[in-house]
């Protein structure tokens, strides 16, 4: 197999989170103090990577730490209302079949992922390392395959968006795009990744050959 190592990003990947997101979006929008969104524009906000869709929407950096940490607090609040999407129980336990290592980085808190995926999906996954900064996941993903003593040659990030493709160039991993989260695919696949999955089951497919 070419991939000792698979690592995922959380919302938009393993999680349907998207709806949760455009709910309560315009609460932080007044909140902090930017754009409000209409839900028209969701489509093509979804082409903008983050740096892009915070500039457009007028938020201030320094104000990203604090709106995360209240993000991930009402999540955690409302987490019944994120779902799994279909797929990813047997996605993960044909890739640990196969003897591929699985992590999870995500800028969300563990608690949240954990409690989102289940008791039977975290013993699956060797390494957590959450709680990352919008745009820190390059030294997460470091320290993952340091920890799981894997070479980034023989590791993948799969994410939904253009910073996790960012990030895995930046330490030199293949980037996996899947298709179903955040961002618009026609704009992952301007990244050129690795490898596009259309389906949740072609990730355990094309990773397990």
């Amino acid at each position: 197999m070419k991939y000792k190592l698979a690592i995922f990003d959380f919302d938009g990947t393993l999680a349907d989170s998207l709806p949760w997101a455009a709910s309560v979006v315009n609460e932080f929008a007044d909140q902090y103090g930017f754009q409000r969104i209409d839900p028209s524009d969701h489509e093509l906000l979804r082409n903008f990577e983050a740096k892009q869709l915070m500039q457009h929407l007028g938020v201030k950096m320094w104000k990203v730490p604090q709106m995360a940490m209240h993000v991930r607090r009402r999540m955690a609040e409302e987490i019944d209302k994120i779902p799994l999407f279909p797929g990813v129980d047997a996605m993960l336990q044909g890739l640990v079949s196969a003897g591929i290592m699985l992590s999870v980085v995500s800028s969300n808190s563990e608690a949240n992922v954990r409690q989102v995926i289940g008791p039977q999906n975290a013993a699956l996954i060797r390494d957590f390392d959450c709680g990352a900064s919008v745009f820190g996941k390059a030294p997460k993903l470091k320290a993952v395959m340091k920890r799981c003593q894997v070479a980034p040659v023989q590791a993948i990030l799969i994410g939904d968006e253009i910073r996790d493709g960012k990030a895995a160039r930046k330490v030199e991993m293949a980037f996996g795009a899947v298709s179903w989260g955040y961002t618009n695919p026609e704009a992952l696949q301007a990244l050129a990744p690795d490898e596009f999955f259309t389906t949740m089951e072609a990730i355990a497919e094309r990773l397990t050959r």
